[in-house]
C-alpha cells in the first residue's frame, strides 16, 4: 500500500531529513514488494516548488531513493509508491505538481476513460497515465472553477469521482506553500493526523519519525520550538494525538496552523469496487502489508 505523508509548520520554515526508503538489512525486509517510486516536494522561500522523484526500476533507482534528502520549508509532501495504474516512470510517481499545488494518492479510480472524457481540456495537463495525476487536473480544474478555493476544488472532484466511477479508494494529500489539505474516502485505507504542539507530546523533543518495514522515516530538529501537523498513513510515533479522519473527512490546515474539517463525502461511492474487483497488479498495490 503506498505510503502518504504530509506536514506543516506555516508560518515558521524548518529543516526536515526524509529516509523515503532505508537500507533493506535482513531476509524478512527482502520478502516484502519493494515499491515502485518515492518523491518528496517541498517549497523554496519564495514559493517555487521543488520535487525529488524516483522511479524504481533498477538497483540504482533503488540506491537513490535510499538517499536521505534535506530541505527547508513550510510544508513538505512525501509518497512511497506502489504502482496501480502507470508505468514505473518519473511522470508516473507521485506527487504531482502543477499551479503551485502538489498532490499525492493512495488508493485505485478506474473508469478512466471517463474520466479523461469529463477533464476535457484539463486532460492537457496530464503528463503520465495514473489516475492520480488525472484526479489532480480535475482538482485543479475545479479549483480555477471556484475561483481559487482549493477546498471546494477538492471536494467537488471528489464527489464527480465518488458519484460516477468506479472506486476502490481516495486518500489524498495536497500542499501548497503555506497549506495542507487531506481526504480520506471511504474507510478502505487509514489516513491519520497529528495536531502536534512544539516538542510533541514530551514537550522537549524534536520531531522523529518513522513508518513500518523501513518506508519513511523523516526528522525535524526545528519542530522542538514550533508547532506543526502531520498527516499520515499510519501513526508513525507514540504521541497519544494522532487521530483517524473519519470517512469522508476533509481536512484543511491554513496558513495559521489553523484546521478546519468537514465531512465533505457522507455517502459511500456509487460504484465501490473491492479488492477482488481490482485487477492483479492494482489489487497488489493496495494490500495494507
Amino acid at each position: 500500500m503506498c505510503r502518504l505523508f504530509g506536514m506543516t509548520s506555516a508560518p515558521d520554515r524548518v529543516r526536515a531529513t526524509f529516509w523515503l526508503l532505508e537500507a533493506r538489512d535482513s531476509l524478512a525486509e527482502q520478502s516484502h514488494r519493494d515499491p515502485d517510486g518515492t518523491g518528496l516536494g517541498h517549497f523554496d522561500r519564495d514559493g517555487t516548488p521543488v520535487l525529488h522523484k524516483a522511479p524504481i526500476a533498477a538497483y540504482q533507482d533503488r540506491a537513490f531513493a535510499e538517499e536521505a534528502r534535506t530541505a527547508e520549508s513550510s510544508t513538505f509532501i512525501a509518497h512511497v509508491r506502489y504502482a496501480s495504474t502507470g508505468g514505473l516512470d518519473e511522470r508516473n510517481t507521485h506527487p504531482f505538481c502543477a499551479d503551485g499545488r502538489m498532490l499525492a494518492h493512495n488508493g485505485v479510480i478506474e473508469g478512466l476513460e471517463e474520466l479523461d472524457r469529463y477533464l476535457g481540456d484539463a486532460r492537457s495537463q496530464v503528463r503520465g497515465d495514473t489516475d492520480s495525476e488525472r484526479f489532480f487536473a480535475l482538482v485543479n480544474r475545479e479549483t480555477e472553477a471556484a475561483g481559487g478555493d482549493v477546498t471546494a476544488g477538492l471536494r467537488t472532484a471528489a464527489r464527480w469521482v465518488a458519484a460516477n466511477l468506479p472506486l476502490f479508494a481516495l486518500n489524498i494529500v495536497m500542499t501548497t506553500a503555506d497549506g495542507l489539505w487531506a481526504l480520506r474516502y471511504p474507510d478502505t485505507h487509514e489516513l491519520h493526523v497529528l495536531e502536534r504542539r512544539a516538542g510533541g507530546h514530551h514537550r522537549t523533543r524534536h520531531l522523529d519519525q518513522s513508518g513500518r518495514d523501513g518506508r519513511l522515516r523523516v526528522r525535524a530538529d526545528g519542530l522542538a520550538d514550533v508547532p506543526s501537523v502531520v498527516v499520515a498513513s499510519e501513526r508513525l510515533d507514540d504521541n497519544p494525538a494522532w487521530r483517524l479522519l473519519l470517512p469522508g473527512e476533509l481536512l484543511h490546515v491554513g496558513p495559521d496552523r489553523r484546521i478546519v474539517s468537514q465531512i465533505a463525502l457522507p455517502e459511500p461511492p456509487a460504484h465501490r469496487l473491492t479488492l477482488a474487483d481490482l485487477h492483479p497488479q492494482a489489487a497488489a498495490s493496495q494490500n495494507p502489508a
